[in-house]
């Protein structure tokens, strides 16, 4: 059984900068990419970022490319999201997601979220004005 863990998020003002991390646990974790998701109250659940586990190439939402970082470390099966001038519009819950492995990630099915097998619980982020 896969289980994902996110920390980080908290209360930020605008401008300002948070990092989050999603920790994967399982005997025989892998995965062929992780990504981060976002939901605000009354909106669907939207892209952020994604990255493939094994060659590393990152995948942004035009809304927070230059501003977001993804980054992996396969050795501790950790995905990270640094977030930078942060805005109110970033307010919402974000949720780490992981693809089975064997999965092909490519651009087209790496954005959807209907592609990931397994979530993590979300860890809030509010940014005020």
């Amino acid at each position: 059984q896969v289980q994902l863990v996110e920390s980080g998020g908290g209360l930020v003002q605008a401008g300002g900068s948070l990092r989050l991390s999603c920790a994967a646990s399982g005997r025989t974790f892998s995965t062929s990419a992780m990504g981060w998701f976002r939901q605000a109250p009354g909106k669907e659940r939207e892209f952020v970022a994604a990255v493939n586990w094994s060659y590393g190439t990152k995948y942004y939402s035009d809304s927070v490319e230059r501003r977001f970082t993804i980054s992996r470390d396969n050795a501790k099966n950790t995905v990270y999201l640094q977030m930078n001038s942060l805005k109110p519009e970033d307010t919402a819950s974000y949720y780490c997601a992981a693809a089975g492995n064997g999965k092909l990630a490519v651009a087209g099915l790496i954005r959807r979220a209907a592609w990931y097998d397994y979530w993590g619980q979300g860890t809030q982020v509010t940014v005020s004005p």
